[in-house]
């Protein structure tokens, strides 16, 4: 009888874990366990969001390389693929990691969310980026360009209802989420507050007593917050000497922004490729995101035309009046609560990013309300390098980006009656200075009466001297020939020559002789 090759083991999973020893081990194994979530958590990045809209595929370009400026730097150190930009269609993305003074921690990682044309269908795309979670960690900015500061409002407009629009299809779970997050703001980075920009404490000073809001501020919240962000400032010389601005239009301009901007709780900032602006320290306290090892201070600037920065909260209506005397404040600010009480779409709007601009007040035919801010803008600040026929053209659109063509029949015909016009004008003229030039000859004639003068031995009359040279002229100007009547007339006038007689004739002086005399003998 053959043994069992398969033995079995009395050590049962009963004997394991039995007892003090294993409640130790079990102990252990749940403090490695939560030490190691923490650590996985304290090394997962903070997300943040930045939804950027208006510009042009390159100016966003621009933006993102002046925003993350330093990292680029830091990755190309260290041969780390800079991640693309995706913006030539519709919504794009790209992202980048913000890193700490030293170069070496990762303090946060903002997603950048680009979009280019305020077109109504673009809805859609940015309703899912707003969440309970995502709003607040979430920072609008909008992209104006110096290159066109007269359709600065209604731009501004256009975004502005798009994300109305879009924050009132939200959910209710959305929207009181946005309202926290606007109380919040109100507070952050104001004078005498007690958190900053970035939202970290402050420490309070003796004496220091929070600023209540003042008349203007925060009184259309978007529920996010906002920053607006003016590129290429390096154009205010150019306008200055092309269109002959003067630092009265440059403050006009910068006091309509503040204005309008105050009602929202937003932020300003003048850009420029070739100088470092504060931007990173602007957009980064916005998020919440700070230095663990150095902290950039953000100061407000209104006296640098090209170097404008004006943080949230910042702001007031008498900082505002300050700047320059004569601007109405408070009509500006009611005036742009009207134009945010438009529908969107707007009627014959289009979508595009460079507004339909008219000096009437009018939009593709569509009359602005009346008070509108923004009539009273474009009516003050005008692009003065249109010319005449384009002013005159104010029932047409002056800044599309297509124009329609003549059909070529019609253009030419249009073409063929000018020419005509330009052909029986000219023929006028031309008898018109014939009879002139006949006219002045005749009344010199009559007043100095007949030249005569003496050319060897002989009494010339200068008068039919040079009517003969004029009547030789024009006979040497005529054609030579005529035609084949002509030569015809001429053979048939011409007498026929008898050769016989003229053969003997020559015969007979050949053969006459000399005589003596010298006459000749025939």
């Amino acid at each position: 009888m053959t043994a069992n090759s398969n033995r079995f083991s009395t050590y049962t999973t009963t004997s394991v874990g039995t007892g003090s020893d294993g409640k130790k081990d079990d102990h252990k194994r749940d403090m490695w366990s939560s030490m190691l979530d923490s650590v996985a958590s304290g090394k997962r990045l903070p997300e943040k969001n930045l939804l950027v809209l208006g510009g042009s595929v390159e100016s966003q370009r621009d933006f993102l390389e002046g925003l993350s400026s330093n990292e680029r730097k830091s990755l190309d150190r260290n041969n780390h693929k800079i991640p693309p930009i995706a913006n030539s269609f519709a919504l794009g993305y790209t992202y980048y990691n913000v890193l700490d003074a030293d170069q070496e921690d990762i303090l946060a990682r903002i997603s950048l969310y680009l979009l280019t044309s305020p077109a109504p269908t673009f809805t859609s795309l940015i309703k899912p980026l707003l969440t309970p979670q995502s709003i607040p960690n979430t920072l609008i900015v909008i992209l104006l360009d110096w290159s066109q500061p007269w359709l600065w409002m209604r731009q501004l407009r256009e975004w502005l209802l798009l994300l109305r629009t879009v924050i009132m299809s939200l959910s209710l779970e959305c929207k009181e989420t946005m309202e926290e997050a606007m109380i919040s703001w109100r507070d952050r980075g104001r004078t005498g507050g007690s958190v900053n920009l970035d939202g970290t404490g402050v420490v309070a000073a003796e004496g220091d007593v929070a600023l209540p809001l003042g008349p203007g501020e925060w009184e259309d919240a978007l529920g996010l917050p906002l920053c607006v962000v003016c590129q290429n400032s390096e154009r205010i010389d150019y306008l200055e000497k092309t269109q002959g601005w003067k630092e009265e239009k440059f403050d006009l301009v910068l006091q309509y922004l503040r204005t309008v901007l105050l009602r929202h709780g937003a932020s300003l900032i003048y850009t420029t490729p070739s100088m470092a602006a504060p931007l990173q320290s602007l957009i980064h306290a916005s998020l919440g995101i700070h230095s663990l090892l150095k902290r950039a201070p953000l100061k407000a600037n209104v006296i640098d035309r090209d170097k404008i920065v004006v943080p949230p909260n910042w702001d007031s209506w008498g900082k505002i009046r300050v700047l320059r005397d004569g601007f109405d404040v408070e009509t500006v600010s009611e005036g742009w609560s009207i134009d945010l009480d438009q529908p969107f779409p707007m009627t014959g709007s289009d979508g595009l990013n460079e507004a339909n601009y008219l000096t009437n007040g009018e939009m593709n035919g569509t009359a602005e309300p009346e008070g509108s801010s923004l009539v009273q803008y474009e009516e003050q600040v005008q692009d003065t390098s249109l010319d005449a026929l384009q002013l005159a053209q104010g029932n047409k659109d002056t800044n599309r980006l297509e124009v329609p063509s003549v059909d070529t029949q019609a253009f030419l015909a249009n073409q063929l009656e000018r020419l005509e016009q330009h052909k029986k004008a000219d023929e006028k003229a031309g008898k018109e200075h014939s009879f002139a030039q006949g006219a002045t000859d005749d009344m010199i004639s009559d007043h100095i009466g007949p030249v005569q003068f003496n050319m060897g031995g002989i009494q010339v009359d200068a008068d039919d001297m040079v009517q003969r040279l004029k009547d030789r002229q024009a006979y040497g100007q005529s054609p030579e020939f005529h035609g084949i009547d002509d030569e015809s007339q001429l053979e048939e006038a011409t007498p026929q020559v008898d050769t016989d007689t003229l053969a003997k004739f020559f015969g007979n002086l050949m053969n006459r002789k000399p005589t003596a005399g010298g006459n000749v003998k025939t």
